[in-house]
């Protein structure tokens, strides 16, 4: 009994070591992460993380503009296949949207129409249209503007358009299974301002594609600074009210005392409020008469900026699949709105698994729910 008692007194100080290492090393959040995924059951980030976090408020309106529903609504079938993958990947919710009304929508293990899950890296494409809201608002030059002109050390040639096109140069470790990379520390640490302004530009920004989660939250940071607003409070009076979400969101934060949003994840919402945003770029921007969004910035947004990087644009993926011009919202676990014009038609995906590809920069998934879809809809009546 004394043996147990003295290796469970020995396990009980390394730890007690090692969380103070972790701490004063810069490391603790480590720790938080630990508390957050593993105790409860999750080897990483998960789409009902949210209430683990501190949250702003995305605020709906009054005027609630509810989805107008097809006349054939909900009667076509889900292909076996399409099924079968929902239940494989753990789907959430799954939705079709075409001709501007609500096709098909079904959801799956506990979730339901008004349920809240993490967009993950969609919300990169988000912070992207609050940024050509601020060019169209005044606050913001173009895409142009250097970055300098809010945050003095960064290098000069860095624009505000690199970082909307991951062309910063910036010396952000990506790596998500690496606890001491940047993008774990940026997800459950405290200040993520610190962090980002500490980063270097090591590469000549405007050059090449290179994904990186900061170069989002910079681009966050400088949209903050020029409209003198936080990014949820003008998220809801650029889109959220105009579009007349069925409900407030919640957007991650870092912590309450810094305040600021995670802007290259984390906002939690559901399916339908997600599907406006694919409706309203579908219609170039406009929403029930009003332009919100110049048409030419989803023009640009729609389109690669790179030859050598045909898949990504200005804060958006970006696909041929089908011979169609695609572009799409991507999230890390499968959370998808995608976008094709050619038939006025809209996905939605949100879920807990996808299907990686290594030698392609679109996920195996993405095709399925696409052939799936036009399974789907190719009888039906409009």
């Amino acid at each position: 009994m004394k043996k147990i008692f003295k290796l469970l007194l020995y396990i009980a100080l390394f730890i007690v070591v090692l969380s103070i290492g972790l701490y004063l090393t810069g490391y603790g959040y480590i720790l938080r992460a630990v508390q957050t995924t593993y105790l409860n059951g999750h080897k990483t980030a998960f789409i009902d993380d949210h209430p683990y976090f501190d949250n702003a408020i995305i605020e709906n309106g009054e005027n609630i503009q509810e989805w107008p529903l097809a006349k054939d609504y909900n009667s076509i079938k889900a292909t076996r296949s399409i099924d079968s993958l929902h239940n494989e990947l753990e789907t959430a919710a799954f939705l079709i949207i075409q001709n501007d009304s609500l096709v098909y929508e079904n959801y799956y293990q506990e979730y339901g129409v008004a349920s809240q899950t993490n967009s993950f890296s969609m919300a990169k494409s988000v912070v992207t249209l609050l940024m050509y809201k601020a060019i169209q608002d005044g606050y913001l030059e173009n895409i142009q503007q250097p970055v300098e002109n809010f945050f003095p050390q960064f290098d000069k040639k860095l624009k505000i358009g690199d970082l909307s096109s991951m062309a910063s140069g910036l010396n952000w470790n990506e790596n998500y299974y690496n606890p001491f990379a940047s993008t774990a520390r940026a997800y459950f640490g405290k200040d993520i301002r610190e962090q980002v302004l500490d980063l270097k530009v090591i590469k000549t920004p405007g050059e090449e594609f290179e994904y990186l989660s900061g170069n989002t939250q910079l681009l966050a940071m400088v949209i903050q600074k020029a409209t003198g607003k936080s990014l949820s409070d003008y998220l809801s009076e650029s889109f959220w009210k105009p579009m007349g979400m069925n409900d407030s969101a919640l957007w991650q934060l870092d912590s309450k005392e810094s305040g600021m949003e995670k802007a290259y994840c984390c906002i939690a919402t559901n399916a339908r409020n997600f599907g406006k945003f694919g409706k309203l770029l579908l219609n170039n921007g406009q929403w029930n008469g009003e332009q919100l969004l110049d048409a030419a910035y989803i023009e640009q947004l729609s389109k690669p900026r790179f030859e050598d990087s045909p898949y990504y644009g200005y804060g958006f993926w970006l696909s041929d699949y089908k011979d169609k011009e695609i572009y799409y919202m991507r999230g890390i676990l499968g959370q998808y709105v995608i976008i094709i014009p050619e038939d006025e038609l809209v996905i939605v995906r949100l879920g807990e698994k996808l299907i990686r590809k290594d030698d392609d920069k679109h996920y195996e998934d993405f095709y399925r729910y696409i052939d799936e879809t036009y399974k789907m809809i190719g009888n039906r009546k409009q």
